[in-house]
């Protein structure tokens, strides 16, 4: 049975007390469940009419869809009924009582396409789940995205299926009320497309022989003209975002002739472009605000170390400064109605739970909705810092850190005395990290860590040098820029260089597993979340739907086609230098993961035994490349937990009863972390 009232807090460090060690000791130790529960609820949508609202909340566990009258939101009743695994993704269609949905129901990576009547809860499949591929025997599962959604259209929308080949996706227009399917455009070349609010394809994208992109026009005569070409050092930051209301201008994300993306505007009839909003901090981002029918752009943003909203609307920039006066936070508007007179606006802050508000623009009225995680608002929360540091060779890394309530009593952004400190890599690598709540930071600094995120080369929204100065540089200066972070940490006073983990996914988890290998020195332990060690094997093994970027992963992280290739990336691979692993590590891996290969996993696994070095194997039977259970998250925190603790010297929450309805497999390794095996046994 979960400790509801009482929660045993463990500390298990080497000698006296300090001061700082007993403040920090009176820190209530928050829950897990409270911490990564689903939210109570989130992504809310408000109907193109603006008479309901929906949002994402808990049923049987797992997240659904749930719709209530805009006046009433407490009153919102499930149409939605899964049991086994979530909905992340839905959108509302302009009959407004209709929603399209993605689902998943197996993990596999390959989403279904639904429709849900608001009004009576009856689902539609609108995409098959599986088909024959063109050698006519071999099935294999599709793998559906939803295209367009159009106000012009109210009863369809355009979804993108590899019902015909399975490297490449046709564009159909499907009635969300009969399911009826009409193919828009068959696709034997392209990776993606652009199209209009009257579903017309209006570009396509085509990954050329560089591994740069061509965006292409479509011809009456049925050939494309070439309108943009993105060389392969471009494309990274470099994107289409969406067309005016006549469909000829094109607006993209454009980084050509410049490091820093800028938002720009391209007349497809003339080939004219104009820059509408440029940064030299950072990448314009992708969040581009356009009116709801007359298409046209409103605001968009960008982040360097905090987001910064740019206007290209008067109206919309006087709400937002209005508006952001509520709370210092980054504000958001995540849904408007077609009148573009109502908006859900959210706000996320470092030390609490999402806000989301209703505003009425015709009335000038903001009501407040809900947070997303209430239970969050009474617990001792951390506030997150930004820091740019610096790399051996002068790079900027834009990092953040969070240190425990309690650590820094001079509130000068330091602890008082160096602590145990958790490096938590994002994965990508082609992404980053950003200021705001975020759960595993609050996790790890409640548990007694500094926690330190960093957006090593690589990483997006900094302009395309800094992500191509990644290219090459897995576990080379990839790997450096981590490493210095922890230096720099360390010479500051806030890491205890004798008590480091490094713990990430995806490339996260390569990451740790190249912290362990290739400098075992610096880390006393780490964890790898369906991280590839082999990157041979990787790149071979790579999903169907891959096969268009082949070219781009040669380029940014090796090439496995040749032997000079591949010999490069043999000398990166961790999983070539498992006897230098000389701390414990935990291993967590999806049996459905088509991205990291079982074998790679087990073979570190059976070096480290043969060497007497403490590893922990955690496999999910039910799970693909991560994991979406919130049973499954649940273990998986419960166990990283005690394995910290048992390493760092950090608290930690007894394992209660997370491993019921998880199903989660220890085959090496259980006894090696406190309490695991008795948790097991009690299953």
């Amino acid at each position: 049975m979960r400790l509801k009232y009482f929660v045993a807090i463990v500390a298990i460090t080497a000698g006296l007390i300090t001061p700082l060690a007993d403040a920090q000791q009176r820190v209530r130790l928050i829950p897990r469940h409270v911490l990564f529960n689903s939210p109570s609820r989130a992504n809310p949508l408000i109907s193109p009419d603006g008479t309901k609202i929906s949002y994402l909340a808990p049923l049987h566990g797992v997240m659904n869809i749930w719709v209530a009258p805009i006046s009433d939101p407490s009153s919102a009743t499930a149409i939605t009924k899964f049991a086994s695994r979530g909905i992340r993704t839905y959108s509302w269609t302009h009959t407004n009582h209709h929603i399209v949905y993605l689902h998943d129901e197996a993990a596999t990576g390959h989403p279904v396409v639904y429709s849900v009547n608001t009004n009576d809860g009856k689902s539609k499949m609108l995409t098959p789940s599986s088909a024959t591929a063109p050698d006519g025997f071999t099935p294999y599962k599709l793998s559906a995205r939803i295209q367009q959604i159009s106000h012009k259209f109210p009863a369809e929308v355009l979804v993108a299926l590899n019902d015909r080949d399975p490297d490449y996706h046709d564009i159909y227009r499907i009635n969300v009320v009969t399911g009826k399917r009409i193919l828009v455009h068959e696709n034997e070349d392209f990776f993606g497309f652009v199209t209009d609010v009257n579903f017309k394809v209006q570009i396509a994208a085509w990954l050329n022989e560089n591994g740069g992109h061509e965006l292409l026009l479509p011809v009456e005569d049925g050939s494309w003209k070439l309108v943009a070409e993105l060389p392969m050092e471009d494309v990274v930051v470099s994107q289409p975002l969406g067309l005016d209301e006549t469909g000829n201008i094109l607006y993209m994300l454009d980084s050509r002739g410049r490091d820093k993306a800028a938002l720009v505007a391209f007349n497809l009839q003339t080939g004219e472009s104009y820059t509408l909003v440029a940064s030299n901090k950072a990448d314009i981002s992708n969040d581009l605000l356009q009116h709801p029918t007359k298409n046209y752009p409103q605001a968009i943003s960008s982040t360097h170390a905090r987001k910064k909203w740019h206007f290209l609307d008067d109206q919309m920039q006087a709400d937002f400064h209005k508006l952001s006066k509520i709370a210092d936070g980054e504000m958001s508007i995540v849904s408007r109605t077609l009148d573009d007179q109502q908006w859900i606006v959210s706000f996320e802050l470092d030390n609490s739970p999402m806000r989301y508000y209703h505003y009425n623009r015709n009335h000038d009225q903001l009501r407040f909705l809900f947070t997303n995680r209430p239970e969050l608002d009474s617990q001792p929360l951390a506030h997150m810092s930004s820091a740019v540091i610096r790399a051996r060779d002068g790079k900027e890394l834009v990092s953040y850190i969070t240190l425990p309530v309690g650590s820094d009593q001079d509130f000068d952004g330091f602890p008082d005395e160096p602590l145990p400190m958790v490096l938590n890599v994002h994965g990508g690598p082609w992404w980053r990290d950003t200021w705001g709540y975020n759960s595993w930071h609050q996790w790890l600094a409640n548990r007694g860590y500094a926690v330190l995120s960093v957006n090593y080369r690589g990483s997006t929204g900094f302009g395309k040098n800094f992500v191509n100065a990644g290219n090459g540089q897995w576990g080379g200066k990839m790997q450096d820029d981590l490493v210095d972070a922890v230096n720099w940490a360390v010479q500051n006073g806030i890491a205890d260089a004798d008590r480091i983990a490094i713990i990430g996914g995806s490339y996260g988890g390569y990451a740790a597993l190249a912290g362990l290998t290739f400098t075992p020195e610096i880390f006393a332990c780490g964890a790898s979340i369906v991280g590839p060690s082999d990157l041979v094997s990787f790149l071979q093994t790579m999903p169907n739907n891959w096969a268009p970027t082949a070219k781009m992963w040669s380029e940014r992280v090796g090439n496995h086609q040749t032997e000079e290739g591949r010999s490069f990336l043999q000398q990166i691979s961790p999983i070539n230098f498992a006897q230098q692993i000389k701390h414990p590590l935990m291993i967590v891996r999806g049996a459905h993961d088509n991205r990291v290969d079982r074998a790679t996993s087990e073979h570190i696994v059976s070096v480290m035994q043969s060497n007497n070095v403490p590893v922990t194997y955690l496999v999910y039977p039910d799970e693909g490349h991560g994991l979406d259970r919130p049973q499954n998250q649940l273990s998986f925190f419960a166990i990283t937990e005690a394995f910290l603790a048992q390493h760092l010297g950090g608290r930690y929450e007894p394992i209660n009863d997370e491993l019921v309805g998880s199903s989660v497999r220890i085959p090496v390794g259980a006894a090696d972390v406190q309490g695991v095996q008795r948790a097991l046994a009690s299953d």
